[in-house]
């Protein structure tokens, strides 16, 4: 009988593999970052900040529907296949970007774009999860989410480059295609099935809270996990939250940025600052979970969000956002890996999968919130008054975790 071994030292070489393949699926998100916002206004002429975010409501809704499906697929057939089901999706999404001749398009490759990211992110989490065990999860998480973002910070960086040089397209999103196909290769050729690992976790896990064992049904899940009990619902909710903000800096902040009178490749150096710090500080945030505790890199990282959020709402120059892209992306990276590490330690390995795909439902529909919240209060009153109430409500969701959340590492507890 093969002995089943969990831990980041004995699957070393896999998960580092898993955490390239996640930088590859971040560098396929990053390509928009930049490019779409302006692409909106000067080449579809959208003046509507409501209407030109209809993209990332698009990217928001399909994105929370298929983590939703990630997960209960993935229990079912295996995290490989249905992260090979995600890279196939992907593949039609650069020449989308490239040939669209109306904005429908646009939308209709972001919904694309959401169904593949939904598989493919969501299932290197779970696999990350099934390989290290319960010793190192923060640190897991912190390193899965570090690959990522850096992913899509590189790629929008990269991509103002090629914008200001060749044109907004195709050249920006030429760099997707090349990433999906990389991806794809390494998946399908290397990349091998992790959820035996999860059940071998199975047979020695301990509830770290009263009614978290092993024999749920899905629904039963999606209510404990949405609202019953109080870490996981504290989780979901400051998820969403935040990538409520996210959506609004993603639509919104290259426009202010032009705006002002910044040209493309200081819009790309900001538009990468904010995910790079994310990425880079989340292999220190995400170990760091792993001694201190979940809860106040939580709570201190959306109050830390509230504040950077308030500072692009004033400001009017290139140095001052610059100084509030790095305060948000810390306050990012305090709260990202830390908040899957968390639906870690409270879910049962054998339904941990389902539990993090109703998280990441949760949190990813916030780009959809935030696309439509944001853009209604742009149009009524300007893009500094919507960010402002953006960090609102972010303060708010740190103050509710700091109130409701519990202690949930397991070392802790």
């Amino acid at each position: 009988m093969t002995v089943i071994a969990l831990g980041l030292r004995q699957n070393l070489a896999q998960f580092l593999l898993l955490v390239a393949v996640n930088a590859l699926v971040g560098g396929t998100l990053g390509q928009e970052r930049t490019v779409l916002p302006i692409l909106a206004k000067e080449v579809f002429g959208l003046d509507l900040y409501t209407s030109a975010l209809t993209y990332i409501l698009a990217f928001g809704v399909a994105k929370a529907a298929t983590n939703y499906f990630a997960g209960t697929l993935s229990d079912r057939y295996g995290r490989k296949p249905v992260l090979v089901a995600g890279w196939l999706v992907a593949l039609p999404v650069p020449f989308l970007l490239i040939f669209a001749d109306s904005w429908s398009l646009i939308v209709a490759a972001n919904v694309v774009l959401g169904i593949s990211q939904g598989l493919t992110w969501s299932t290197t989490v779970m696999m990350k999860m099934d390989l290290v065990g319960p010793e190192r999860r923060g640190l897991a998480m912190g390193l899965n989410e570090a690959a990522g973002y850096l992913g899509v910070a590189g790629t929008a960086l990269a991509t103002g480059f090629i914008a200001s040089t060749y044109g907004l397209r195709p050249g920006p999103f030429l760099l997707g295609a090349v990433f999906i196909a990389i991806g794809l290769g390494l998946t399908v050729l290397s990349v091998r099935e992790t959820h035996h690992h999860a059940k071998s976790e199975a047979t020695s896990h301990i509830p770290v809270h009263a009614g978290t064992h092993g024999t749920l049904s899905t629904r039963q899940i999606f209510t404990l996990t949405s609202f019953r009990d109080k870490s996981l619902s504290s989780v979901s909710q400051a998820g969403m939250v935040n990538n409520l903000n996210d959506g609004l800096a993603w639509g919104l902040f290259p426009v202010l940025f032009a705006a002002a009178g910044l040209g493309l490749e200081r819009i790309g150096i900001l538009a990468a600052v904010y995910p790079a710090v994310w990425g880079a500080g989340q292999m220190v945030t995400g170990p760091l979970s792993d001694r201190i505790g979940r809860k106040p890199l939580i709570a201190g990282g959306m109050l830390v969000q509230a504040a950077a959020l308030a500072m692009v709402a004033v400001g009017h120059d290139f140095g001052t956002w610059l100084a509030a892209a790095i305060l948000l992306g810390a306050g990012t990276a305090m709260v990202y890996p830390t908040l899957l590490a968390a639906i870690g330690d409270v879910a049962h390995p054998l339904w941990r999968a389902r539990s993090v795909g109703i998280y990441r439902l949760w949190r990813d529909a916030g780009f959809a919130v935030g696309a439509l919240l944001s853009g209604i209060l742009a149009d009524a009153y300007g893009i500094p008054a919507a960010v402002g109430a953006v960090a609102a409500i972010t303060a708010a969701s740190g103050i509710l975790v700091a109130v409701r959340m519990r202690r949930s590492d397991h070392r802790r507890d």
